[in-house]
């Protein structure tokens, strides 16, 4: 483990997902929105970040964007996202494709900054919970060195109870908390959903903090009215 991480209290939650593509970013954001209607200071964070498009202020990738604009104050991206690649590949090869090596000790001492400048940090991982980083680390170190309490989101698809139930022996075989959990129906057809979501409640043993239906357009904002707090420490 990263020395930095003795450094790196939990003050947020760490979002990870059972694949890419399965609504991080938007649960990510929603929780912000949440936090921050009940009066607090909140900021968003993508450690690391692969598809990136280059702007005035250099590589910015639109998950960051988004999580920028739902934070409470414009931070740098520096610290907002440490590491952000072009390439729309994994983090790892993206990394390698550009001559950079992946550090979470810089990755943590920027979370420590953004701790002490926001009550609530909301630190969405790369893809899955084990995706590598490195030539030696994966997401679940990172999440590990940041010991923030997860929230894992289950892309609802057909096959996402065994990545739901793996994910979760996973954060839980790391020594994490598994704070909840978010069923996000992302294939408005899948067969039998609701009888997935009632069979995932009864095996994750953690509370589902919001189902979320299907949207074309989905709005951050209005899925923060859905999703349930009082269960997070």
């Amino acid at each position: 483990m990263s020395p930095a991480a003795s450094r790196a209290a939990p003050r947020g939650y760490f979002i990870t997902g059972t694949d890419t593509g399965v609504g991080k970013t938007l649960i990510a954001c929603a929780l912000l929105h949440a936090f921050a209607r009940t009066g607090i200071r909140v900021v968003g964070m993508k450690p690391v970040a692969a598809g990136a498009v280059r702007t005035a202020e250099g590589l910015v990738n639109e998950d960051v964007a988004q999580l920028r604009a739902s934070s409470s104050d414009v931070l740098s991206l520096a610290l907002i996202n440490p590491y952000c690649f072009e390439p729309a590949v994994a983090p790892h090869i993206a990394a390698e494709q550009c001559g950079v090596q992946i550090n979470l000790d810089k990755i943590v001492a920027a979370y420590v900054q953004l701790a002490a400048a926001a009550d609530i940090v909301i630190v969405e991982g790369a893809g899955g919970f084990c995706v590598p980083l490195n030539a030696n680390e994966n997401s679940s170190d990172l999440a590990r060195c940041l010991g923030l309490p997860v929230v894992l989101v289950v892309g609802l698809r057909l096959g996402c109870m065994n990545h739901a139930l793996l994910s979760a022996q996973a954060i839980r075989a790391c020594g994490l908390t598994l704070a909840g959990w978010v069923a996000n129906h992302i294939d408005p057809a899948m067969p039998v959903a609701a009888e997935n979501v009632a069979t995932l409640a009864a095996r994750l043993a953690a509370p589902l903090l919001g189902e979320i239906e299907f949207a074309a357009v989905p709005d951050a904002a209005g899925i923060a009215t859905r999703l349930d707090l009082s269960t997070l420490g």
